[in-house]
């Protein structure tokens, strides 16, 4: 009967020494890492902010970007146009 309480004992020893291991090492490097991690979703969260921010006032830039379509058209009529003049004077002179 003394060599089971002894095999008893050893279990619950090496039952200590984990639960001692557990909070002392294993359950403080999980909330460090876990801390590490949470920092850099943070500061990923900042990024997309700024990006979202700066993204918007970008968008607000190109509204006038179909004009640019409108513009274009133009600049070929007034060089045609220009090219005719340009011909006509040379006629006269």
């Amino acid at each position: 009967m003394l060599k089971r309480d002894a095999g008893r004992d050893a279990g619950m020893v090496l039952w200590w020494i984990g639960n001692a291991f557990g909070l002392l090492i294993v359950i403080p490097l999980v909330a460090v890492l876990a801390l590490r991690v949470l920092r850099q979703a943070r500061e990923i969260d900042r990024y997309a902010h700024d990006i979202l921010t700066h993204g918007v006032l970008l968008a607000g830039n190109l509204d006038p970007l179909p004009a640019l379509l409108d513009t274009r058209d133009r600049v070929g009529e007034v060089t045609g146009n220009a090219v005719r003049y340009v011909t006509a004077l040379e006629r006269l002179v």
